[in-house]
């Protein structure tokens, strides 16, 4: 079984195609599913594509 790699704010930035302050904001405001190592956030692209299929980065839909 092969572990799926952690990846950076720059890394799922890139990925996703914005900046890397929308990531923060995301995380901050919309629930972006992300992981607190040390003082560096970490991501599993498998579920950020999740986050973003059920509509978690609409810009109408805010995180409560």
């Amino acid at each position: 079984m092969t572990s799926e790699p952690w990846v950076s704010v720059e890394q799922i930035a890139e990925h996703l195609g914005v900046t890397r302050d929308s990531i923060y904001r995301w995380i901050d405001r919309k629930g972006l599913p992300a992981h607190r190592v040390g003082r560096l956030w970490k991501f599993q692209v498998s579920e950020v594509d999740d986050w973003v299929r059920i509509g978690g980065a609409d810009e109408e839909k805010e995180h409560e």
